[in-house]
């Protein structure tokens, strides 16, 4: 059992188990079942929102399939592939490991939004799609996913940041947190029986609901061109992940740069620049004739589909 403390907002332990079921013998942890929480919670939003960016439904749920499979595997492969660049060889995962050890935590954000788009966009093209409609529905919707998400963190005592200077009101600690080197260190130093950090894991969920509700509204009562919702995420997460990575203790380094950083940092930039190209365009296939049509065939299609059963 961990326990978890917020000592300058209340008194008391709050006291939680990694495992939310066990069935046969069989741990589900809270970690996986949080994260699939978000997965679908997001999928939920893209769903509705479907018909406004002009899609069917039945469209964006065969690519959201790909989108959920080529996250899962981004996220872990980014996570092995930079942890084991920053550790020696004994502590490295293999193939076997690196399949088997997700149970454990280890997936890393920005690996999965990468192969996400990738399988997305392959996704699309394979079955016709439209692919900035879909992104856009992306944009709008990874970040309830990741606002969710985070709280696995939470659970696990994990992505949280240095230590504070004591008087944080939202600071926090627990008895993983307490063992973790940068908080040892910080007690020599200073001589504290008690050491207090930032719970970056709340910072980047707060920052994502935020983000959720502004892109929410954006989408459904400015969107100007397709496109502009994912690259208007990507600015608003890859800015608020630069700040936010700064504090964290556990990242994923090469050499002494902190990778997610650099990423959000390049992120940020490029989705500018590409912003600033796509919105000369003022294009929206949803304002389109052929979408129109196109939904309305999809709708027949349907209707005949299900009288035959």
């Amino acid at each position: 059992m961990n326990t978890v403390e917020f000592p300058n907002l209340f008194d008391g332990t709050i006291k939680m188990s990694r495992v939310a079921i066990s069935l046969f013998g069989f741990n589900i942890y809270w970690y996986g079942f949080i994260i699939t929480l978000g997965v679908v919670l997001a999928s939920l939003y893209a769903l509705k929102n479907a018909e406004r960016a002009g899609l069917s439904k039945e469209r964006v749920i065969d690519i959201v399939f790909w989108g959920v499979i080529g996250g899962i595997i981004g996220a872990r492969a980014y996570y092995v592939i930079f942890y084991n660049m920053s550790v020696p060889p004994e502590y490295r995962y293999n193939l076997r490991t690196a399949v088997t050890g997700i149970r454990d935590g280890g997936l890393a954000v920005y690996g999965g939004i990468i192969l996400a788009v990738v399988f997305t966009v392959i996704a699309c093209k394979v079955t016709g799609t439209k692919v900035l409609p879909i992104l856009d529905l992306a944009g709008i919707s990874l970040p309830i996913g990741q606002a969710v998400g985070r709280w696995g963190n939470f659970v696990n005592q994990e992505a949280f940041g240095a230590p504070t200077a004591g008087n944080l009101p939202w600071g926090m600690t627990g008895n993983i947190i307490a063992n973790s080197s940068a908080v040892i260190a910080a007690q020599l130093n200073s001589g504290a029986d008690l050491v207090l950090v930032h719970p970056c894991f709340l910072y980047e969920s707060l920052w994502c609901a935020v983000g959720a509700v502004l892109l929410g509204l954006w989408f459904c009562k400015k969107r100007g061109f397709d496109g502009q919702m994912i690259l208007m995420y990507v600015m608003w997460y890859g800015a608020g992940r630069y700040f936010i990575e700064s504090l964290r203790t556990d990242s994923l380094y090469i050499g002494s740069l902190r990778v997610s950083q650099a990423v959000a940092l390049v992120s940020v930039m490029a989705a500018a620049v590409v912003y600033s190209l796509l919105s000369k365009k003022k294009y929206l296939w949803s304002d389109t004739s052929d979408c129109k049509i196109e939904l309305e065939k999809e709708k027949a299609m349907k209707i005949m589909a299900e009288n035959i059963k």
